[in-house]
């Protein structure tokens, strides 16, 4: 068994992490047993009714998220001509095409996520095998690989958070800090929940959204009651 610290283990006495929750409750427990000195990133895990080695039940997809994270994303934008121009406007931290590529070749990764345009695709493609796995790697399904790169590090800027499906059929997404208050934590979760009901693959048989559970950094996860989180997502 793990041992867990003094503080985790006074935010904790007397929870039940057996119960299932509502959504609001979930949010505001895992709010108030928020222990730790730095302001922790509240998380949702979602389990889904999918089976992700068939290609048509894969769950992937990008969300806007109302109040966006907390925090400063690096965008690098791969792209040429007059869409270099237009990134760096966007507020683009880094933009290039081939000095770029030549930079993660030799180690560089100082950024947390990445757009292309279309007709560079074939040069960032040299360095997917390091991209790629780091999640990092631009994707039209997510609407990282677009000619609207203004748009797109617009977005990421704003607080977008990309998701997939993993072998599990498990989604994980951040949805703020803890200092962000269980208001909008709630809007921003209705966001993805939203965002991840409308991708629901018609080849998914069954119920679609299995379990739920809400946690913050160094946090439990507090579960949820899957048909009172029904009752929100419609609400």
């Amino acid at each position: 068994m793990p041992k867990h610290g003094k503080n985790y283990r006074k935010a904790m006495d007397g929870i039940d992490l057996t119960q299932r929750f509502s959504v609001e409750d979930a949010v505001a427990k895992a709010l108030s047993t928020s222990h730790a000195k730095f302001d922790e990133t509240v998380e949702v895990a979602l389990r889904l009714g999918v089976d992700p080695k068939y290609s048509d039940q894969m769950v992937r997809g990008a969300v806007s998220l109302p109040h966006g994270l907390g925090k400063t994303v690096r965008v690098a934008v791969f792209c040429k001509g007059d869409k270099q121009a237009e990134a760096k406007a966007a507020g683009a931290d880094f933009v290039g095409a081939e000095e770029l590529v030549a930079q993660i070749k030799g180690g560089w990764l100082d950024f947390d996520a990445a757009v292309a345009a279309p007709d560079v695709m074939a040069l960032v493609g040299q360095v997917g095998r390091v991209l790629g796995p780091r999640g990092l790697m631009p994707n039209a399904k997510t609407g990282t690989v677009t000619f609207d790169v203004a748009k797109a590090v617009q977005e990421l800027k704003a607080g977008r958070v990309d998701f997939k499906v993993d072998k599990a059929g498990v989604l994980h997404a951040p949805l703020g800090k803890v200092s962000f208050g269980a208001e909008k934590i709630l809007s921003n979760l209705k966001a993805f929940l939203d965002a991840v009901n409308r991708l629901k693959p018609s080849a998914a048989k069954g119920q679609y959204m299995l379990s739920m559970a809400l946690t913050t950094t160094m946090g439990a996860g507090f579960k949820v009651d899957m048909a009172l989180c029904k009752k929100f997502i419609e609400g």
